[in-house]
């Protein structure tokens, strides 16, 4: 009778197992979902290391004499990065949590990680000191110091990473048949 048992719970054992790696793979996000989260996400990103940035969080301090609604608390740009930081630091989460049951999955969660944690950092520190230099009103070469150096520091590096995610995402799209405008 033991010697029965043994090859059942082998093959019950087996079952088990094709079943759990079947039910694992249909859990994984739909390519719209995944792509969305792992590579559109991104977008928000896309200003990294630019004047366009700066002037987007030096602007956050702007007031004009005509328009009372525009006076400023005098932390509104450091609120728009801390803000940003939230909003990464979800995103992040939300692509470590992506399913990554294929190599090209694999290669667009990890291409996507690695853009997020090269700009957290610098967002939590050079930008941050940025911003606070806007809600002091310092002096603009002050501010435009600090923003050549985030520039000349970090630009390329994210450059090179965001171009390597959007080549992978093209791929993806192009492959799951995504309507993707690229322009």
């Amino acid at each position: 009778m033991i010697q029965h048992i043994k090859p059942f719970a082998a093959k019950i054992a087996v079952a088990f197992t094709l079943t759990l790696s079947l039910c694992l793979q249909s859990c994984a996000e739909d390519p719209d979902k995944f792509f969305g989260v792992a590579v559109l996400n991104t977008n928000t990103m896309s200003d990294f290391g630019t004047p366009i940035l700066a002037k987007h969080i030096n602007d956050e301090t702007k007031e004009f004499a005509d328009i009372p609604s525009s006076k400023k608390n005098g932390d509104e740009a450091i609120k728009h990065i801390q803000n940003n930081i939230l909003y990464m630091e979800k995103s992040l989460n939300d692509i470590k949590a992506l399913n990554d049951n294929s190599e090209e999955r694999k290669e667009i969660k990890q291409r996507s990680i690695a853009l997020y944690e090269f700009a957290l950092p610098v967002y939590k520190n050079e930008y941050t000191a940025y911003a606070k230099l806007c809600d002091a009103k310092a002096p603009q070469e002050q501010k435009d110091e600090l923003i050549k150096t985030i520039e000349e520091k970090y630009n390329a590096g994210f450059e090179e990473r965001y171009a390597a995610l959007l080549e992978k995402g093209k791929s993806f799209a192009k492959d799951n048949n995504l309507n993707v405008d690229w322009n």
